[in-house]
């Protein structure tokens, strides 16, 4: 896979399902605000919009197909950006559920998890003495005792629904190492061919944690398990967004930022938009001497079927 040399690809995750419209008015989840605030991301920078939905009258997690066409269709007319929706979207549904909007919408890209684990936010909680809707202060709590189910099964289906079916490129997350192994297992059965795009996600608790050995770790089993034929980026949660952004730009790697990932801007500071992280790291990566990628690098990239193929 043949990488543009000096270039750095900026991925924003614009909402996710982990933060709650209590932790930051800055979070966008009607339709026409996730819209703005993924254009103005792509605006400042960002090649790839990650995309969640939500439901617009309480801001709870949704994978209503309907949520995400009123506002997919207005990103792809006002940006050139690869549109990466979530098969992710819930910890507490199947993947069939899960894999739906992607399904509808075709996207270029789909992120794919690879594998089963412990995902809690639940410590959240204690940091918040009320909260704007009823269902949030339970959803967080509780998210102790969830499995973020991703089998080898579901993973086969999910390549199987959107891979052969829509041509879709996947962001393989990768929380762990094991899911490098995970990756490689599928590869070596003929699930997944080179090249490949994997996100190296840190600090999620039940994840490997936010340590910058860890991803070096993380970085040499990859170059170990796939050589060249894959690309790679970082995200990393909460406090170490930034840190760990820095230090992929600096290891030849892209970045992911976002409100999903991190409602901060800096230690003690909300972040007021998805675009405020992106034009911090676009700094960072001119700064340390790199080029932004655009939308039309990644797909060179990436080898992505186009926006002309999607169905929104």
């Amino acid at each position: 896979m043949p990488k543009k040399l000096g270039k750095v690809a900026i991925s924003c995750a614009v909402t996710g399902a982990i933060h709650t419209p209590t932790m930051s008015d800055a979070l966008p989840y009607k339709p026409e605000d996730i819209a703005d605030q993924a254009i103005e991301a792509a605006e400042a920078g960002a090649a790839v919009l990650h995309i969640h939905a939500r439901d617009p009258q309480d801001g709870s997690v949704s994978l209503n197909p309907d949520h995400f066409m009123n506002f997919l269709p207005e990103i792809k007319s006002k940006t050139n950006a690869v549109i990466n929706i979530s098969t992710g979207g819930s910890l507490l549904t199947t993947i069939e559920d899960r894999i739906k909007p992607s399904d509808i919408a075709s996207p270029e890209m789909s992120s794919l998890n690879m594998g089963s684990m412990n995902f809690s936010f639940h410590g959240l909680a204690k940091r918040y003495d009320q909260f704007k809707f009823d269902w949030e202060k339970d959803y967080i709590e509780q998210s102790d005792s969830y499995i973020f189910r991703n089998t080898f099964k579901d993973i086969a289906q999910v390549e199987k629904s959107l891979g052969q079916k829509h041509g879709v490129k996947f962001e393989h997350e990768c929380y762990d190492v094991g899911h490098l192994y995970n990756l490689k297992f599928c590869m070596d059965t003929g699930l997944f061919k080179a090249p490949v795009f994997i996100q190296f996600i840190f600090g999620i608790l039940g994840g490997i944690g936010a340590d910058l050995d860890n991803l070096i770790f993380m970085k040499r089993t990859a170059d170990r398990l796939f050589g060249d034929d894959y690309q790679w980026s970082v995200m990393a949660a909460g406090a170490a967004q930034m840190p760990f952004a820095t230090q992929a730009i600096m290891m030849g790697g892209n970045v992911r930022v976002g409100l999903e990932d991190s409602l901060f801007i800096e230690r003690g500071k909300l972040a007021s938009s998805n675009a405020e992280q992106v034009r911090k790291v676009r700094r960072i990566i001119e700064e340390l001497g790199y080029e932004v990628a655009s939308p039309d690098d990644v797909r060179e990239m990436l080898n992505l079927k186009g926006s002309d193929k999607v169905t929104f």
